[in-house]
């Protein structure tokens, strides 16, 4: 089973979040765990304080080492292993699925959300192994990237999924983005789903499936397409 632990101000913004659809019912299967660890209860501050002032000034505050190290402490106290930490920073690399892949074969991951200006460089420095981003923007605190990250990684995990299937053949695999999908009725609007996909001929229904992929990777995804070129060596 793969555990998700969050060191986090707000406990109660990413459990919420977490807690339903796909996610959830995985959590209440047993396929996943997901804590989260606030980290105010490890601050020695009697007003719960755990940010101060910045070192050389500037403006806002920086969440201080200690309350953090101690909260990551207690985790390796109870797995009695140091787990792969993730920091969500701007700063760090673009998360993208092949990392999703890479950590769904973690045992336990933590992630520290930062908030404020930032966190003590002397801290990252200490417990963190990952520094990762899901975006070139701004946000006011790690916790949405940190459930972004752990909704696209749970999905790489056996059992999460009704069908284990569909979680490595939709948008990114071998770099191609996903082919269109219909349903019923046949015809909507005037628009007719397509005929190959009524035929019920696997054979060609693959090949449009692929078709449809590169097509759109081609037009929407250029920087993916010349990966996906590479890969199958044109």
């Amino acid at each position: 089973m793969t555990t998700f632990y969050i060191l986090t101000l707000f406990p109660e913004m990413v459990l919420d979040g977490l807690h339903t659809s796909i996610i959830g019912r995985a959590v209440k299967n047993e396929h996943l765990r997901i804590e989260a660890v606030n980290i105010r209860d490890f601050t020695t501050n009697k007003h719960g304080k755990v940010d101060d002032y910045p070192y050389g000034g500037g403006a806002g505050m920086v969440m201080q080492a200690q309350p953090i190290y101690d909260a990551y402490q207690s985790i390796v106290a109870r797995i009695e292993k140091r787990p792969r930490t993730i920091y969500l920073t701007p700063k760090g690399e673009t998360f993208s699925q092949t990392k999703a892949r890479k950590l769904a074969q973690e045992e336990n991951i933590v992630f520290l959300c930062g908030h404020y200006e930032g966190v003590d460089e002397r801290v990252l420095e200490e417990i963190v192994t990952d520094y990762v981003s899901i975006g070139d923007y701004v946000l006011t605190g790690g916790e949405l990237p940190a459930m972004v990250m752990i909704d696209a990684i749970s999905r790489m995990v056996p059992g999460v999924l009704s069908n284990q299937e569909s979680g490595e053949t939709e948008t990114f695999h071998n770099y191609l983005l996903e082919y269109p999908q219909y349903s019923r009725p046949e015809e909507w609007m005037g628009r007719k789903v397509p005929e190959v996909l009524l035929s019920g001929h696997h054979k060609n229904i693959e090949k449009w499936r692929l078709e449809q992929s590169i097509r759109l990777t081609k037009e929407n995804r250029p920087d993916l397409y010349e990966k996906y070129k590479e890969q199958e060596g044109d």
